[in-house]
């Protein structure tokens, strides 16, 4: 049983961050914060992804790239050109990379006005940190899994970030039904998006990618939304708009 939930807490915490941090925050700029909040946001970010940890500058440029070639052969991760979703992984992790060492060289309207927090950008994203996590996680196996099968899960806990971030592009760019035609193969894969935390609301995005709430539809749901305006009513956060899709 506390295998499953350590599972659970991290595969919603890992997702809830990727969202709300990497996706609305650093890469559209939904919302805006104040420098503590930011600053408490990405170490709660690099806490919830652990070994998995993605520097936040990297993934808002990558991000950007995929809203400007969506499904293009210049997408960094369009399920449309690899024959199964590890080739789609592998191909975003070497672009990745090129980002977060600056080998890839990209347009300068993909650059600027994303967190950077240098010494833990730099840390996270260390051997260092990513093995002493996967021990973490290991060790609380050793103690607390009944079946050999449940150390499967170890993969995933190590991997986070990634599995993530291929579930939504490659699901969300071949399975489901479109609001909109946006000129590539965007879908909504499901209409009350819960276990990605509205991040398959993939065409709905692409229609409206400043939109803070991912859901168009009086039928869909996205969850990180009212969250949203919790912490906008608290003024944790500044929603970049006052009206407007989504925000009704």
């Amino acid at each position: 049983m506390a295998v499953f939930g350590f599972f659970t807490v991290h595969w919603f915490s890992a997702i809830f961050v990727q969202t709300f941090f990497h996706h609305r925050y650093a890469s559209h700029k939904m919302f805006t914060m104040n420098k503590f909040w930011e600053r408490f946001f990405h170490f709660l970010t690099y806490l919830a992804q652990g070994p998995s940890y993605l520097v936040p500058r990297a993934y808002a440029i990558m991000h950007r790239m995929h809203h400007a070639f969506s499904d293009t052969e210049q997408d960094p991760h369009s399920p449309n050109f690899f024959k199964d979703i590890f080739s789609m992984m592998m191909h975003t992790a070497r672009i990745y990379n090129g980002l977060l060492t600056n080998t890839l060289k990209v347009a300068p309207n993909f650059l600027g006005n994303y967190p950077n927090w240098h010494l833990l950008d730099k840390f996270g994203n260390s051997w260092t940190s990513r093995l002493l996590w996967a021990a973490g996680y290991i060790v609380f196996y050793a103690f607390f899994a009944t079946q050999w099968w449940m150390y499967l899960l170890l993969p995933v806990h190590f991997l986070m970030g990634p599995v993530h971030g291929a579930i939504v592009n490659w699901c969300g760019h071949k399975y489901g039904y479109r609001n909109y035609n946006n000129g590539d193969h965007s879908k909504n894969t499901l209409p009350f998006d819960l276990l990605l935390m509205g991040e398959l609301f993939q065409n709905n995005h692409h229609k409206h990618p400043n939109s803070p709430n991912f859901a168009v539809k009086r039928w869909e749901f996205d969850p990180i939304y009212p969250v949203l305006r919790v912490m906008h009513g608290a003024r944790i956060i500044r929603l970049r708009k006052a009206n407007g899709v989504g925000l009704s």
